[in-house]
C-alpha cells in the first residue's frame, strides 16, 4: 500500500551507495577544487571533525562527534571567484578557508539514522534539506578503502565517528523510488500539475537574454540552494534557455571569467556541451584585458591551451597520477550527462508522473512550466512533487491514494 511504502526505512534506498568523500571544514577552497577534479565528484561533503589525529585518544583530541556541516561543488567555487577582488587574483582567493562557502545555518544537509522512515526524510526535505547523510552498514573493506582514498589526496576521508562511513540520500533518490511504485498513487500521479498546487511562481528566477551574466550570480546561488535554475527569456518573456547549476557543475573555474564578462545569452553558448566556442573565448580574453584582470586572463589562457589544472595553484602531484584532468572532466561531462542550455519544459496540464519522468531522465530536480506560447509560467521541483505524496499520506491513511 502507498502509506506502507512511505514508512520504509531510508536504509533501503542506500543499498549499494558509495561512501561519502569528505574534507575538513579547516581546508581551503583550493583543497576542495582539487578534490572535486581529481576524485571526479559532483559534490564533496564538508565535516566538522579532525581526521588527522586518529592515533590519539578521544580525550586527548577533545573528541566531538563528527558532523557534516555542508557540501561544496564547482558552482560554489565559480560563484566565489566571480567577485571582482577574487577574479583579480584567483590563486590567492583559492587559499581562502573553505568555511566561507558554508551557510551559517547549515540546513541544506541533515543527518538521519538508517532506521528512519521515508516520511521522516521527506519531512526534512520539506524543511529545506537537499541532502540527507545516512550511516552505511559496516564493511570489512573499510580500512582498505580509507587507505586508498587517503593515498590519493591526504586530506580526503571517508571515515567518521568510530570509523563509520556515510552516504548521501538525495531528492532524486526519493523521487526515483516513488516512481518505481507510482501505481500505488493512482489516480493522483495522473492528475495535471496545475490541479496539485505545485507550480512555484515565487522562485521563478529569470534574466533577459541581453542582461549581463554577472547579474545572474545571486540567482545562481539561490538556485543552487533550492535545486532549481535561472531562466533566460526574450523580450516577450518566452523561455529561450537556462543557466543551470547542474550544467555549471561540470565546468571548470575559468567559467568565472565568462560570467564576469559575457551576456546571459552568450554564457549559454559558452557552457553548452562540448566546450566554449573559440570566438567567445577570445571575447572573454579581450574584456579581461580591458579590465586589467591579468591573472584571470592567465587562467583562461591556461585552460584554453589544454591544461588540466593551472600551474599557478596546482599541487605538486601530477594529474597523470590520478587519471583526471580537464580532458577527463569534459569526457565525463559529454558521456554521462550531455547537458545543454536548452531548458526542460512542461505545461500546466502535464501530469505529475510525466513531469517526474522528464526530470529523472535528464538528471535534474526541476522542470520549467510554460504556457502555450512559450511564456514562462513557473517551475516544478522535486520538493513540490514530494509534498503531494506527503499530503496524500496524511489525509488518506492506509490504502490507495484517491
Amino acid at each position: 500500500m502507498a502509506v506502507s511504502l512511505l514508512t520504509r526505512q531510508v536504509s533501503d534506498l542506500c543499498l549499494g551507495k558509495p561512501a561519502l568523500k569528505s574534507l575538513s571544514i579547516s581546508s581551503t577552497i583550493g583543497d576542495a577544487l582539487l578534490a572535486l577534479k581529481r576524485l571526479g565528484e559532483n559534490f564533496i561533503s564538508i565535516w566538522n571533525c579532525d581526521h588527522h589525529h586518529y592515533n590519539l585518544s578521544a580525550v586527548d583530541r577533545g573528541f566531538k562527534e563528527c558532523q557534516c556541516v555542508g557540501k561544496v561543488c564547482m558552482v560554489n567555487i565559480i560563484c566565489f571567484l566571480c567577485k571582482e577582488e577574487h577574479l583579480s587574483n584567483p590563486a590567492t582567493a583559492l587559499q581562502t578557508p573553505l568555511s566561507v562557502l558554508i551557510p551559517k545555518s547549515p540546513c541544506l544537509v541533515r543527518h538521519l539514522e538508517p532506521n528512519a522512515s521515508l516520511l521522516d526524510a521527506i519531512d526534512l526535505i520539506q524543511e529545506g534539506a537537499q541532502n540527507l547523510v545516512i550511516p552505511l552498514e559496516s564493511s570489512s573493506k573499510t580500512s582498505s578503502r580509507k587507505k586508498l582514498v587517503q593515498g590519493t589526496l591526504s586530506n580526503i576521508s571517508t571515515l567518521h565517528n568510530n570509523n563509520r562511513q556515510y552516504c548521501w540520500l538525495t531528492q532524486e533518490d526519493i523521487i526515483r523510488y516513488l516512481l518505481n511504485s507510482i501505481g500505488l498513487f493512482c489516480p493522483t500521479a495522473a492528475n495535471p500539475i496545475n490541479s496539485l498546487d505545485i507550480i512555484d511562481t515565487r522562485n521563478k528566477m529569470a534574466l533577459h537574454y541581453d542582461d549581463p551574466a554577472s547579474s545572474a550570480l545571486p540567482f545562481i546561488s539561490r538556485s543552487l540552494e533550492i535545486q532549481a535554475s535561472v531562466a533566460i527569456v526574450d523580450s516577450d518573456r518566452k523561455l529561450v534557455g537556462e543557466i543551470s547549476p547542474f550544467t555549471l557543475n561540470y565546468c571548470d573555474e575559468d567559467v568565472a571569467a565568462a560570467i564576469a564578462t559575457l551576456s546571459a545569452g552568450d554564457l549559454l553558448a559558452y557552457v553548452d556541451c562540448g566546450g566554449p566556442p573559440e570566438d567567445l573565448v577570445q571575447l572573454v580574453k579581450k574584456r579581461l584585458q580591458e579590465r586589467n584582470l591579468e591573472q584571470a586572463l592567465e587562467l583562461v589562457e591556461e585552460y584554453s591551451s589544454g591544461a588540466s589544472i593551472p600551474t599557478s595553484y596546482s599541487s605538486s602531484s601530477s594529474d597523470d597520477e590520478f587519471g583526471m584532468g580537464r580532458s577527463a572532466r569534459w569526457m565525463g561531462y559529454s558521456a554521462r550527462v550531455v547537458r545543454r542550455s536548452e531548458a526542460i519544459v512542461c505545461y500546466p496540464w502535464s501530469s505529475l508522473v510525466a513531469v517526474m519522468i522528464q526530470a529523472l531522465s535528464r538528471r535534474v530536480s526541476y522542470v520549467w512550466v510554460v504556457d502555450d506560447d512559450g511564456t514562462l509560467a513557473g517551475i516544478v521541483s522535486f520538493a513540490g512533487m514530494m509534498k503531494v505524496f506527503r499530503e496524500r499520506s496524511r489525509t488518506m491513511g492506509e490504502g490507495c491514494l484517491n
